[in-house]
């Protein structure tokens, strides 16, 4: 495999194993899709960003206007993993208000996410 690519099949490997409201819901992040950003949650979800917790679509859009959507944040999928009933996505995450590899916890509710962690990954 070309070195060039080499980190691109890993990435696409790794989104493939994501279910299709986490792929949404990335796709909705790089897209800087505020209306889709919002709808992947449910109306009660919780964003818990590095201990600040965020609850409802309207305290979401809030945090999300400052530091995810309106920070201009891209994430770049390195690795996928589950256990009971979590997706751990760990992504790089670049915006104009933080960058580095982050840890992207998830649960969902149907097609909905209810609760998404950001923490530090371990590298």
């Amino acid at each position: 495999m070309n070195p060039a690519t080499r980190g691109r099949a890993r990435e696409l490997a790794a989104e493939d194993r994501l279910p299709s409201a986490l792929g949404g819901f990335i796709d909705a992040v790089n897209a800087h899709d505020e209306e889709a950003f919002l709808g992947a949650f449910t109306e009660d979800g919780l964003v818990n960003d590095w201990g600040r917790e965020f609850r409802g679509r309207e305290a979401i859009k809030g945090w999300s206007d400052r530091e995810f959507i309106g920070a201009r944040g891209t994430m770049t999928v390195t690795d996928v993993a589950e256990d009971a009933g979590w997706y751990q996505v760990t992504a790089d995450w670049r915006s104009t208000h933080a960058n580095g590899l982050s840890l992207f916890e998830f649960q969902l509710d149907g097609d909905h996410i209810s609760v998404m962690r950001i923490s530090e990954a371990q590298a």
